[in-house]
């Protein structure tokens, strides 16, 4: 697979959890989905941080980027330069 799909994949889910706590936050604020969501959360923004520090091949910019909250992943995968086939 290649490591910019990993990425935006991950940043996605990244940010789709960091939308839903904040949502949940701002409207009813249930404890039930901060309890599930927060972990979670927390799950794939340390995911999305190892997998850009694994595949950004000695580009620094591109783990630092990762370690944006919400959007860090998708930053950083537009930082991995495309695959030539």
């Amino acid at each position: 697979m290649d490591p910019r799909r990993i990425l935006h994949i991950a940043g996605t889910a990244e940010l789709a959890t960091l939308a839903l706590m904040l949502l949940n936050l701002g409207t009813v604020h249930h404890p039930v989905v901060t309890d599930v969501v927060g972990p979670l959360h927390g799950l794939v923004y340390t995911g999305t941080v190892v997998a850009a520090a694994l595949l950004a091949a000695g580009r620094h910019r591109v783990w630092l980027l990762a370690l944006i909250p919400g959007a860090g992943g998708l930053l950083a995968a537009r930082g991995i330069p495309p695959r030539t086939p």
